[in-house]
Formats: structure tokens, C-alpha cells, sequence
């Protein structure tokens, strides 16, 4: 009988076959760079280009990059589209810092600086009601990820997306929120029944970003055509208050959501008070809305109602794009959002209005 211990000496060997493995990592090699090539070749003809993938990370750069007396700007995706940093920087003699996020409100950030009580600069808002009072949901969920971001960042994290932008900038394909199998896969339509409601699609890729998140309108959705129509007739559901929950009561619902309401109007004016405390200059701005986007905001948001509230609260100056005949006459060609060349033009005739309202302030 063997022993326990001869037994233990048994090895087991793995077998390699005699193959040529240079000829393999070489093929492998070709094949995957030939993919890749197609893959981009084929990205192109779509009309997708070199562009960052607007991330948290990302943002966080940005973010850190305020000091003391920074220039920054918050806000939804229209801050970033309608605001031209090199125009703003010439008229008020500083580099604004970016910190608009597409699709959130901006409230979060707007506390975030608030108690930071190293700032002390100047702050453009770019308000838009509904999205700055939202009381839950993605648009303050796409917020507090980039600030938990930003508070948690590790070495690793940053390294990476150095690394991720020198890609990004060479390579079209990269589109996180257009080309990745998750993204493809949420284009199959599922229709809605009793039990399930799809969420509206967000609009596909329409811009380019860079490194100070400056972001630029696609000449496909500049001009008419399948790429702007996507995009503009894609905003309406989004921009259309969500039903009431069935689960209660249209008064206790009511109820519920003017008691937020409310609170988050104390809170603004709380932390504007703070911001004011350590002589930090704000600005809101009403910036350009057209079309259907503007007749559904301007239905479920009226001017006398959310914006006039925050201004009375906060004592801060506004500036609303109405008021102003060289402001708005100009055309979002996907109703919400300015092309390249129009935001320049915007910007350079925003900024005497925007030192008129830092004289005031």
C-alpha cells in the first residue's frame, strides 16, 4: 500500500504544446489592432471624434483646481455649451474654472462651496429652476458623485485619468456614454407596461470636451438634420416633470413636495449668507432656452416663481437672458443649448452684464 507521503510527492505537470508563440502574439496582435482600427474607422463615419468622457474624475481636476480667489462657474449642461471661458476671461480679467455638470442640479455644488471656507472668489450660477430645486433623482445623484469624487480621490484615480485623456484625445471610440456594450444595449427598446416605465433616453453624443471641460456643439447637431433631431425632439421627456407616485395621495404628495421645496429655499439662502459672510461674489444666470424646451419650462417654471424666490432670498444679483434684446435673440439649435460659434458671441455680450452685476453685488 503507498503511503500518504509518496502519495503527497505526486505532481501534476501541464502539458504545453510545441507552437509557435511568437507567431500567435504577433497574429493576436494584428488582429487586435486591426479590430480597433475598424472599430474607429467605422466610429468616425458616424461622426463620433476625439473627446474626454466628461467624468467624475475629471470634474475633480477641475474642482481642485479652485483656489482662494477663483473665477468658477456651476451649473447644468447649458454652463458648459452657452459659456466661453476665453471670452469670460477677457472681459473680467480671470480664467473661469468649469464646474457645470450635464443633467444635475446644481444645488449640491452651490452648498459644496459654501462650506469651503478656503473660497472666497466669485461665482457664476447657471440657474435653471426645476433642475436647481430637484429634491432627489439622477439630477442631484450626478452632482454628489462628482463632489464624493472629489473629497475621496485616490492617487491611483487621478493617474488614470491623466492616462485615460492622452487616449481620449487620439482616439474617437472611446465614448463611454455612446460606444461601451451597457450604452449599446440600453439603445433596444423596451415598451412600457403596468409594471415598468422606461426612464427617456438621454441624447446621444452632440459635443466635445476638453481638458477645462469647455464644450462645443457637433456640427452635425448644429445643422438640421438625424443627428439634431435626435437630440432636440429627445429633450422634451426629460424636461417634463415625472407623474406623481400612485402609491400616495395627490394631497399628501402635494404636501411632501412643498415641505422640500421649502427647506431647500432656506438652505440657499443659508448658505448664501455664508458665502456672502466671506465676501464671495455670485451671479445667477438665465441662460438661452428656445422652442419646445422653452414652452415646457417656461410652463412648469414660470419666471415669478422659483427664480424670482432665489434672488429675494439670497440677495445675490440675476441676470435673465429675456431681459436683454442682445441676448435673446439667439437660437438653440436643439432648443437647449447654443452652438460654438453663437456661445462666443453670447458670452462677449453677456460679460459687461456680468461686471454691472459684480458692481452691485
Amino acid at each position: 500500500m503507498p503511503s500518504s507521503t509518496s502519495s503527497s510527492r505526486m505532481e501534476f505537470q501541464r502539458m504545453i504544446p510545441e507552437k509557435s508563440w511568437v507567431r500567435i502574439l504577433i497574429a493576436s496582435f494584428i488582429l487586435t489592432v486591426g479590430f480597433a482600427i475598424a472599430w474607429e474607422v467605422y466610429a468616425r463615419s458616424l461622426g463620433y471624434r476625439p473627446s474626454l468622457n466628461d467624468t467624475s474624475d475629471l470634474w475633480t481636476l477641475r474642482r481642485a483646481a479652485v483656489k482662494q480667489d477663483s473665477l468658477v462657474i456651476i451649473g447644468t449642461s447649458r454652463s458648459l455649451f452657452d459659456l466661453d471661458l476665453d471670452q469670460i476671461e477677457k472681459g473680467l480679467g480671470m480664467r473661469p474654472i468649469q464646474l457645470g455638470l450635464v443633467g444635475s442640479s446644481p444645488y449640491p455644488v452651490f452648498e459644496n462651496l459654501a462650506n469651503d471656507e478656503s473660497f472666497h472668489g466669485t461665482m457664476i450660477v447657471d440657474l435653471l429652476p426645476l433642475l436647481f430645486m430637484a429634491p432627489a433623482g439622477p439630477p442631484m445623484e450626478i452632482a454628489e458623485k462628482a463632489i464624493k469624487r472629489y473629497q475621496n480621490q485616490a492617487e491611483s484615480q487621478k493617474w488614470g485619468e491623466y492616462l485615460a485623456m492622452l487616449l481620449e484625445e487620439k482616439i474617437a471610440f472611446l465614448k463611454q456614454d455612446d460606444l461601451t456594450l451597457s450604452a449599446l444595449l440600453d439603445r433596444v427598446s423596451v415598451p412600457s407596461r403596468a409594471s415598468f416605465h422606461p426612464a427617456p433616453k438621454l441624447p446621444p453624443y452632440f459635443s466635445t470636451l476638453d481638458r477645462e471641460r469647455r464644450t462645443k456643439m457637433a456640427e452635425q447637431a448644429v445643422t438640421p438634420g438625424p443627428l439634431q433631431n435626435r437630440v432636440k425632439f429627445g429633450w422634451p421627456p426629460l424636461f417634463s416633470p415625472p407623474p406623481a407616485p400612485n402609491w400616495i395621495s395627490p394631497e399628501a404628495f402635494g404636501k411632501n413636495l412643498r415641505e422640500l421645496i421649502e427647506a431647500r429655499y432656506q438652505n440657499i439662502a443659508s448658505f448664501a449668507a455664508k458665502l456672502r459672510a466671506r465676501g464671495v461674489k455670485v451671479i445667477f444666470v438665465r441662460l438661452p432656452v428656445t422652442g419646445k424646451v422653452k414652452e415646457i419650462e417656461d410652463q412648469t417654471s414660470p419666471r415669478a416663481g422659483i427664480w424670482s424666490r432665489i434672488l429675494a432670498d439670497t440677495k445675490y444679483p440675476g441676470i435673465y437672458f429675456e431681459d436683454y434684446p442682445e441676448l435673446s435673440q439667439f437660437q438653440c439649435p436643439d432648443w437647449s443649448h447654443l452652438s460654438g460659434p453663437d456661445s462666443i458671441e453670447f458670452t462677449r455680450r453677456l460679460v459687461p452684464h456680468l461686471l454691472e452685476a459684480l458692481k452691485k453685488d
